[in-house]
């Protein structure tokens, strides 16, 4: 029974180095195509001349929900067997929040910049932890309340230092920021507790084309018809193709992230992304950054490290509770016979 546990003991720690090594390396691609896609889209929305974020998405999510309808027609991935009232009650609500996330978030690159925009997203954390309250995946306590006034105000100070502040844009990114924590609180609680487990290319077979559907409706009342008779827009074949793979890629990697790891770790790796293209952003595009910006921000990074590292803490003590109940089960079940056997050997 001891060399058993001692080479437990031994593969555990290899597991773990794997897992970990598994996990960076779905953070460094969900990164790199992520600045990639944001990059991107501010360049078609706000420089190339097509300024219409609705019919950028809607493209967007066609061209993923063929890609994906090719991929699983053709036999490469198998699509799981899922009921017309699972799509409606799990898929739909995904959808709609995924279709919101995508148009506000584009929207906002009209108005503000990539970095501004990173700063205001430091109050991600904020929103799942609102959200997760109120749908019961998270559990209100005034330290980590504490903790999220820490980073508000951070993102507060951050927009005072703002130059370029459009009140417009500002709404755009924080309803887009209230859509894209529901869509992750709700993964959790809609597919995952239904035990559906959807691969990135079935989750965008499934998702893409209702949030295209839901999308329709503002394109139809808001972009169609200034589209159609817009003499200078742009249209380029490879710029179009390549700005829709790089998206189909993200998305697949965004489900594929929190799919193998939590919305947790998505918001940890965010954190690194959004120092990055805040960089990216002054270098590529000029932004302006201001001190009082970047102080700003720095709260608000401190205070979101602090919540992930309290979160981190929490699920790693979950976690040696259950190895400890796990282990005592496991110890009974081992002794419960041998105390049997030597009570037969007493009566005897």
């Amino acid at each position: 029974m001891g060399e058993a546990r001692t080479d437990k003991a031994m593969v555990e720690p290899k597991s773990l180095a794997s897992q970990v090594m598994l996990n960076l390396v779905y953070v460094s691609i969900w990164i790199g195509l992520s600045g990639t896609v944001i990059l991107y889209n501010k360049w078609i929305l706000a420089y190339y001349g097509f300024p219409y974020p609705i019919a950028l998405t809607i493209w967007h999510m066609t061209f993923s929900s063929a890609l994906a309808f090719a991929v699983v027609r053709l036999g490469y991935v198998e699509a799981c067997n899922m009921s017309a009232e699972t799509y409606v009650k799990a898929v739909v609500p995904i959808g709609a929040c995924f279709a919101g996330t995508l148009w506000l978030g584009n929207a906002a690159y009209l108005y503000l910049s990539v970095s501004f925009i990173q700063m205001l997203k430091a109050l991600m954390p904020v929103a799942v932890f609102i959200v997760g309250c109120v749908l019961g995946t998270e559990s209100y306590d005034q330290n980590t309340m504490a903790n999220m006034l820490v980073v508000s105000a951070g993102v507060a100070i951050a927009s005072y230092g703002e130059i370029n502040f459009v009140v417009i844009g500002v709404m755009l990114q924080m309803i887009s920021i209230c859509t894209e924590s529901t869509r992750l609180t709700l993964v959790q609680i809609l597919l995952q507790s239904r035990g559906l487990k959807l691969n990135p290319v079935t989750t965008l077979y499934y998702i893409a084309p209702c949030s295209a559907g839901f999308l329709l409706v503002p394109f139809a009342l808001l972009e169609a018809k200034v589209l159609f008779n817009d003499p200078q827009v742009n249209y380029d074949v490879f710029t179009f193709l390549s700005n829709a793979a790089a998206a189909f890629a993200l998305n697949m990697a965004v489900f594929l992230l929190i799919g193998k790891t939590s919305a947790l770790t998505m918001n940890i790796a965010g954190v690194v992304k959004d120092w990055l293209l805040i960089g990216l952003s002054v270098f590529l595009f000029h932004s302006a950054v201001t001190s009082i910006n970047l102080g700003g921000y720095m709260v608000a990074f401190l205070g979101v490290c602090w919540y992930n590292y309290r979160k981190l803490q929490n699920m790693k003590k979950k976690q040696a509770e259950k190895e400890a109940a796990k282990n005592a089960l496991d110890d009974d079940d081992i002794t419960k016979p041998l105390k049997n056997g030597q009570n037969g050997l007493n009566k005897a």
